[in-house]
């Protein structure tokens, strides 16, 4: 009796992998002024609908997508495509893309992903595309300054498998390569951690799905720029929420210390130049945070929807909200009580000083020579 032939593995006959690196590059963008300046190829970013969405599924505004012919990139055995893109964000943000061919066996695609976790290549070479872009566009930029944060972030998309594979044997099936994927692991992986990278999955119908875990996503479907691009946001917006945090944190513990400081010989005017900066502090990082979550608006496509609220429960979006706000919120009672603080002192000193003139006014008519000056 003959034993069942193993099942073959699928081959990528058509796809793309897509290497993202996010930037935070100043307090904001004015987008009209950089595309006026940017003499590279420039258009403005919409989500193109597939899904029968309404029109006014949109960025709010429109990012400025930037593209540029440049010399391919190895990244081990494999190359870019001669051009590198980026997308900048009016809350002054820069997302930056590779793309990598993809052809054969789900098993390069494991040697792809372990190349571009960490890729010094790609991060060397992004970082340079966005200092010369901040160069060019440096009067539209608020506050100009390139952080240290990055955020990457890995897409496979794949269009079509030979033979024809069904997705749902992507997290089957093939579950064990699938997840070694997204996870850049080169030896298996337990059941456990299997589920937990595939988990987070989507489909609209039944010849596409969208399998999102924390450092890549695989799509399998032919057209799949709107998933994309909701994914690069969402990688975007990650990135800005824990910038915020650690901002938040040094305002506070910068406002911890001020509040806590010790005035000798209090002066009028001692704490106005706190309060400024803590002010300033509160002010930043509140627009920032209200621009981030305002940029896009998915008031129309529910399957979109979906897929945001999906990676938003991957990267973890909801939490960092909270932190955010709740810091904000003890930045705001910091300031309250430094007001509070400095009104309490200039109350103390006013009493102060209608003590002394009461006290001059009792002692005048007993100091020789002072009498006639009453």
């Amino acid at each position: 009796m003959a034993l069942p032939e193993a099942q073959a593995e699928p081959l990528v006959e058509e796809g793309v992998c897509y290497a993202l690196f996010a930037y935070d590059a100043g307090l904001a963008i004015n987008l009209d002024e950089s595309e006026r300046r940017i003499t590279a190829l420039t258009q403005r970013a919409a989500i193109r609908h597939k899904r029968r969405a309404p029109r006014y599924f949109e960025y709010r505004p429109a990012p400025l997508r930037v593209t540029q012919e440049r010399e391919p990139l190895a990244v081990g055995a494999f190359r870019t495509t001669p051009s590198v893109e980026a997308v900048l964000y009016d809350f002054g943000a820069v997302s930056v893309t590779y793309q990598v061919p993809l052809a054969g066996p789900l098993a390069h695609l494991i040697t792809l992903a372990e190349e571009l976790y960490e890729s010094a290549v790609l991060l060397a070479d992004s970082r340079r595309w966005v200092e010369h872009l901040l160069a060019t566009i440096a009067p539209a930029v608020t506050r100009p300054g390139l952080t240290d944060f990055v955020e990457t972030y890995v897409i496979f998309e794949i269009g079509a498998f030979s033979p024809p594979c069904p997705p749902a044997e992507l997290y089957t099936t093939h579950a064990q390569e699938v997840a070694r994927i997204l996870r850049s692991e080169r030896t298996p992986l337990s059941a456990q951690e299997v589920n937990d990278a595939l988990g987070h999955r989507i489909s609209f119908g039944s010849d596409d799905v969208t399998l999102i875990d924390w450092d890549a996503a695989l799509i399998a479907d032919r057209d799949a720029e709107d998933v994309r691009a909701v994914l690069e946001f969402a990688n975007v917006e990650l990135l800005e929420m824990r910038y915020l945090d650690q901002q938040l944190d040094d305002a506070l513990d910068e406002s911890y210390d001020t509040l806590s400081r010790r005035y000798g010989l209090w002066l009028p005017g001692a704490t106005r130049a706190d309060l400024r900066r803590i002010g300033q502090l509160q002010v930043d990082n509140a627009v920032l945070f209200e621009g981030v979550n305002n940029a896009l608006k998915l008031l129309g496509d529910q399957y979109l929807a979906r897929v945001y609220r999906l990676v938003s429960e991957r990267f973890h979006l909801a939490e960092w909200d909270a932190s955010i706000l709740r810091k904000l919120q003890t930045l705001e009672s910091i300031y309250q009580k430094l007001s509070d603080q400095a009104a309490n002192r200039r109350t103390e000193a006013l009493e102060w000083i209608i003590i002394a003139l009461i006290a001059a006014e009792i002692l005048i008519p007993f100091v020789p020579g002072l009498v006639g000056l009453r």
